[in-house]
């Protein structure tokens, strides 16, 4: 792995991250294209470059950290069930499932029909909750363990906290900006729990192009928040669907040919 392909697949993180899409089935997926081999290495630079995509969510909603201690407060309560369950489970999630192409194929594609069939199915009450510092401990904690399911690699955190919160009645710009700001303890604890496991046997040329990933994700996941934003304010997620159901169909032939 060298410095051309940490930055193409810092573009990709950064484009996808926000997405409800799976960034991690997307790595996989353009390492394979690229003939990169999914080293210890790899499988932990595919982790940790998804925290320089999150980074962009602090630079952008740094008010909800600092200031904004009611929503900060439930931020933390939906990361307990993802902190738990990614702590008890991380050596199955990265030996077994992070590189599972059968997983990542069946994860894009029923998620991308479950997007579609809920999209069709959900109508906005009036009475959706607007503002993320009143979302009841309980909502939060339901919240989190949506999440959970993402760490299946293809399922996409974003899509399953989008689709939690919307069942669980908050209206959907609350509960994409909800979706940013619980990436950030998230993705900060599976960064760190992999850096201390692993980041011992880095080498000064690896630590490099760790580098080069982190900060292409982190420029681009910015616009890509920004463009999320904007489009859900006139469209819902049925796009996504069907170019995840799309995109597991192309990756199952490339599975099926190789």
């Amino acid at each position: 792995m060298d410095i051309l392909h940490s930055l193409i697949l810092g573009i990709i993180e950064g484009v996808t991250e926000f997405l409800p899409i799976s960034s991690t089935a997307h790595l996989v997926m353009a390492a394979k294209v690229m003939q990169i081999a999914q080293t210890d290495f790899v499988k932990s630079f595919e982790i940790i470059i998804q925290f320089g995509a999150i980074l962009s969510v602090i630079v952008l909603y740094w008010r909800r950290f600092l200031v904004d201690m009611e929503s900060l407060k439930r931020v933390l309560a939906a990361f307990i069930p993802t902190a738990i369950l990614g702590f008890l489970l991380y050596k199955v999630i990265k030996n077994y499932l992070i590189s599972n192409d059968l997983i990542i194929v069946w994860a894009l594609f029923l998620g991308g029909l479950i997007l579609i069939l809920f999209e069709m199915w959900h109508k906005e009450d009036a009475s959706a909750l607007a503002d993320i510092s009143q979302i009841p401990y309980s909502k939060c904690i339901a919240i989190g363990l949506f999440q959970s399911l993402a760490m299946f690699p293809g399922v996409s955190r974003s899509a399953a906290t989008i689709i939690g919160g919307l069942i669980l009645n908050l209206k959907r710009q609350t509960i994409v900006e909800f979706s940013f700001l619980l990436a950030v303890p998230t993705m900060l604890a599976a960064s760190v729990l992999d850096l201390l496991k692993s980041g011992s046997s880095f080498s000064t040329s690896q630590i490099g192009v760790l580098a080069v990933g982190f900060i292409t994700s982190f420029i681009i996941a910015i616009l890509s928040i920004k463009f999320l934003i904007n489009y859900i304010q006139k469209h819902t997620f049925i796009p996504f669907g069907i170019y995840r159901i799309a995109i597991a169909v192309l990756f199952a032939a490339s599975m099926v040919l190789n």
